[in-house]
């Protein structure tokens, strides 16, 4: 659980300092492109290849597109749409989709989530009743893309792990994570790509090399192995911890203005939708 509880205090910091020096100012494919370098920089001299199962490392490669490659595109491409607190706010979804995703893999259906998530949306759309526009849906979806992507990496690492026991420790079988990831993002990059909107000043450099290192070679790592030591549902809960943390960072220390009201309101309702869910998932067993 520790190491769940780290990595909740680093991306919630994460997410901010995206929004405040990256979001709208360097080019989104540069910036998780940069990511995925300087992780796979980490962890890929440490990285075993002999002695490994084929399947895990096959397995963990795909969780890398998954998780990172595909999540961390869309999660940067929504922020040229919305503000942090919906960015933050629309992850709280990713717990349904956790929960979805284990269920498939262990053969059991929940229509329960399906009404939570119903009720999730509903929650999106008040806080931006007034505004609903195609860029704010169309960043909606982006979450929700990443939410299920991301979703279906953890899970499936979690799986992995269990699958593919070895006295090799984890984190020397971790690096086809980024070559994983790798294989998603540069061809995005090279494809859309904006040269003209690289890093210009030393502090956005310095977010890069921040996100790169420690969000992203650390976080990433600390989160999956983290997933591996806790069940479904715990890791379901704590996929929405950097949510209020993260919240509270943005409207404290960034002062960013937002409609409180319609925030709380929208927020309590997709929380709902949660412990709608949460009903659900009492009920089957």
């Amino acid at each position: 659980m520790h190491y769940l509880v780290f990595v909740t205090l680093l991306w919630a910091y994460s997410f901010n300092l995206i929004g405040a020096h990256l979001a709208g100012q360097v080019d989104s494919y540069f910036a998780v492109l940069t990511r995925v370098l300087l992780a796979g920089a980490v962890f890929l001299p440490l990285t075993r290849w002999r002695g490994v199962a084929p399947g895990f490392i096959a397995g963990v490669t795909l969780v890398g597109a998954l998780q990172f490659g595909v999540t961390y595109l869309c999660l940067y491409l929504s922020f040229n749409v919305l503000t942090v607190a919906e960015v933050l706010l629309f992850t709280v979804l990713t717990p349904l989709h956790v929960t979805l995703i284990d269920d498939a893999i262990n053969r059991r259906f929940n229509p329960w989530a399906l009404v939570a998530a119903a009720v999730a949306v509903l929650g999106a759309g008040i806080i931006r009743y007034d505004g609903i526009t195609e860029d704010f849906l169309g960043g909606f979806l982006l979450m929700q893309l990443a939410n299920f992507t991301f979703a279906a990496g953890q899970v499936g690492y979690k799986h992995l792990a269990h699958r593919y026991p070895s006295d090799i420790p984890l984190y020397r079988r971790f690096g086809y994570f980024f070559l994983g990831a790798l294989v998603i993002v540069l061809p995005a990059w090279l494809l859309f790509g904006n040269p003209e909107r690289l890093p210009s000043t030393s502090m956005q450099w310095g977010v890069l090399v921040w996100m790169g290192l420690l969000a992203t070679a650390l976080g990433q790592f600390c989160w999956n192995k983290g997933a591996t030591l806790v069940d479904a549902g715990t890791l379901a809960v704590m996929n929405n911890m950097s949510v209020p943390v993260g919240l509270v960072l943005n409207l404290v220390i960034w002062g960013t203005e937002t409609d409180l009201l319609l925030l709380t309101i929208g927020g309590l309702i997709i929380l709902a939708s949660l412990r709608i869910n949460r009903l659900g998932l009492k009920q089957a067993r």
